[in-house]
């Protein structure tokens, strides 16, 4: 349930930029009379008369024919990257000590200066938002704009921001004001999800029980492929802004934004009062809003590459294939069996039993 507000950091360009020599091919000179073979080492680049400088990392899936083109025209080629791809042999320990140490280092800054009402400034900040409204409607949804504008503005203000001050520290500074905003937007929500008025109640229906999970389930492999990234997350490596293309973006450009609109969805359903509806009208509005404007940064980054990438992907879920723009590879189902996904399995199956755990700790607030 907690989870589900969670914060789609957007990260690196495939290798797109025109100075680089991807994508020239190797021309020899014809050889002259009686005199000796061009070196190789020698022979001349020259570029390849392409209206794209497309980025190939393996040679699968794509768009309508014709589009993206590899260097060589040897068939469709991907223009972003290949999403959810961790190869163990890539890994370095020393990163992910460093992130663990990183991530220790947050939650206990996060308790101490937000979460404990004896030493945090969370509370006081609960109570202003409170104190304009009586009505958890009204709270609940305020807490989701108040997040959604400093999450998307700070999105938005990205590439100035990495201008002015670099990649981690801008990184750190998003992260060290979202989670806070994040982590107390769901707990007010655990605490009064039952204080809403009784709109309807299907709880003791045979079956919804287990649409609902199912449904919760199935969201949280939506996940954008950039929150995989934990190293890049956590700005142990560089953050970067990525242009995904395989796997769940298939499917839909927009995976975030659907998994959280099934989400909401189910638990609207499950809950069924106004305190439910209000969470939901706000998270699904800001995640509306950051679909407009993933696609807005992409071009702006991207230009062509991105438009190519559009026209052969779409946000409504299985569009694109429908329609015959979106081909899918026959060992499609590969980009699935990853870790990431395995991660995600376990975590979400373990994110339902703890539920429990979730609420008693989230009751001890008073929030």
């Amino acid at each position: 349930m907690a989870s589900h507000l969670r914060l789609h950091l957007a990260a690196p360009p495939p290798l797109l930029l025109p100075h680089r020599h991807s994508h020239l091919r190797r021309v020899h000179l014809p050889r002259p009379p009686g005199g000796p073979a061009p070196s190789p080492a020698r022979a001349p680049l020259l570029p390849l008369p392409r209206p794209l400088l497309l980025y190939r990392a393996r040679a699968v899936g794509g768009g309508a024919e014709g589009e993206g083109e590899a260097a060589g025209g040897n068939g469709p080629g991907l223009v972003g990257e290949d999403s959810a791809a961790f190869r163990l042999g890539d890994q370095s320990v020393a990163s992910w000590a460093y992130f663990a140490t990183i991530l220790a280092a947050v939650l206990l800054a996060l308790n101490v200066l937000w979460i404990d009402p004896g030493t945090g400034v969370g509370t006081r900040f609960l109570d202003a938002v409170a104190s304009v409204s009586d009505s958890h409607e009204v709270v609940m949804l305020l807490l989701t704009i108040i997040f959604a504008v400093v999450h998307s503005g700070m999105a938005s203000l990205r590439e100035s921001g990495e201008k002015i001050i670099g990649e981690r520290p801008f990184r750190v500074l998003f992260a060290g004001i979202s989670l806070p905003l994040a982590v107390t937007t769901i707990v007010y929500f655990i605490n009064h999800r039952y204080d809403g008025i009784q709109l309807w109640q299907v709880q003791g229906i045979a079956g919804i029980h287990e649409l609902v999970w199912l449904s919760s389930f199935i969201s949280f492999f939506f996940l954008y492929p950039s929150t995989f990234n934990l190293l890049e997350v956590a700005a142990v490596d560089k953050p970067k802004l990525h242009m995904w293309e395989t796997g769940i973006m298939r499917i839909t450009r927009h995976p975030q934004m659907v998994g959280q609109v099934i989400w909401c969805l189910a638990h609207t359903l499950w809950i069924g009062n106004s305190v439910a509806v209000a969470a939901s009208v706000g998270l699904v509005g800001h995640h509306l809003f950051g679909a407009w404007n993933g696609d807005r940064r992409l071009a702006s980054r991207y230009g062509e590459a991105f438009e190519v990438l559009k026209k052969r992907t779409s946000v409504v879920p299985f569009a694109a294939i429908v329609d015959g723009r979106q081909k899918l590879p026959k060992d499609y189902y590969k980009e699935f069996f990853r870790l990431p996904y395995i991660a995600i399995t376990a975590l979400t199956l373990g994110a339902y039993f703890a539920h429990p755990l979730m609420q008693a700790s989230s009751y001890q607030l008073p929030w």
